[in-house]
């Protein structure tokens, strides 16, 4: 019924914030007329001011022999011809004498959301913006830590991430093609630096846009609903996928990965709620994840999803 609510409150014009889990199954919808009633705090802010603080947490990760055989069963399907590639995700136990509260208010990030006592996110990652009748996304595919030598040239050269990049920026064309029409790649495969914890990464991004129609507003619910789950924290093909997700990953993602925007009457922006820390009864669980591909290393894959975790 939510993706009902958001296009009735687009054909009003109603300003409003929304918060979907990662399937697109449970949508929170709340007029901003009505949020101050909320605990809830959100910034969606393109040049945020930086604030310096202690970015690592104490951590208790996932066995690397737990996770090496996920990421083998991933290989095996990649060879069947079921995927090509997959967000493989897991949780992490963390320890922080901060509550979630204290995290949002110290975190450096575009999209930042704290949902009640449940979680809080800081995402450097659009979703989907659309602003007079164009509909924007800009997936991200690709990390190198900016402190080596000939960064940028290594990671555009890396046949790995250029595989990889290619595949999700073809599955988001294909997802506008659904709510958009003259879809094309504005920009293929740019450099954004990303300040993450102690250290900046490299970031890869494409740049995909498409018109939408004019009554796009009382269709922002179907719009999303076609959209969902986000193809850069999924992967391709789509549906087998998430089919294979569902049995691999061993765990409910919830919230995380999913997104949350806000529409202001005359536009839409969203974010993939990707650095998220989750309040469950054992504590704070930070989820973490990355592509895999046939020519992905379990090792590194692995490091991957640890550095991930940190307060950015």
């Amino acid at each position: 019924m939510s993706f009902e609510k958001l296009n009735a409150l687009g054909k009003e014009r109603k300003p409003f914030l929304f918060i979907s889990d990662f399937l697109g199954k449970n949508i929170e919808v709340f007029p901003l007329e009505t949020l101050k009633e909320e605990d809830i705090e959100f910034c969606i802010d393109a040049k945020y001011t930086y604030k310096e603080h202690p970015h690592t947490f104490k951590t208790n990760p996932v066995d690397f022999q737990c996770y090496q055989e996920k990421f083998a069963q991933v290989i095996e399907k990649i060879q069947a011809g079921e995927t090509y590639i997959l967000n493989l995700t897991q949780p992490t136990k963390i320890q922080t004498p901060l509550r979630l509260k204290e995290i949002y208010t110290l975190a450096n990030a575009h999209y930042k959301l704290r949902f009640k006592e449940k979680f809080v996110c800081f995402s450097p990652e659009k979703f989907i913006s659309i602003e007079d009748n164009t509909i924007h996304t800009y997936p991200m595919k690709g990390t190198i830590d900016a402190s080596l030598n000939n960064a940028e040239a290594k990671i555009l050269a890396n046949q790995k991430e250029m595989a990889e990049h290619v595949m999700i920026v073809d599955l988001l064309r294909n997802d506008l093609s659904i709510v958009a029409k003259d879809v094309k790649v504005e920009e293929f495969r740019y450099i954004q630096s990303i300040d993450a914890g102690e250290k900046k990464l490299l970031q890869v991004s494409s740049h995909i846009s498409g018109k939408v129609s004019n009554n796009w507003h009382e269709n922002i619910g179907t719009i999303l609903k076609n959209l969902l789950p986000a193809g850069s924290i999924s992967g391709a093909p789509k549906k087998s996928t998430l089919e294979i997700i569902n049995q691999l990953e061993g765990y409910e993602r919830g919230y995380f990965s999913g997104i949350f925007g806000v529409y202001d009457g005359a536009t839409l922006d969203s974010g993939v709620m990707i650095r998220f820390i989750e309040n469950t009864q054992d504590g704070y669980i930070y989820k973490s994840g990355g592509g895999i591909t046939l020519d992905s290393d379990v090792l590194l894959e692995y490091n991957e999803l640890q550095e991930k975790i940190y307060l950015p």
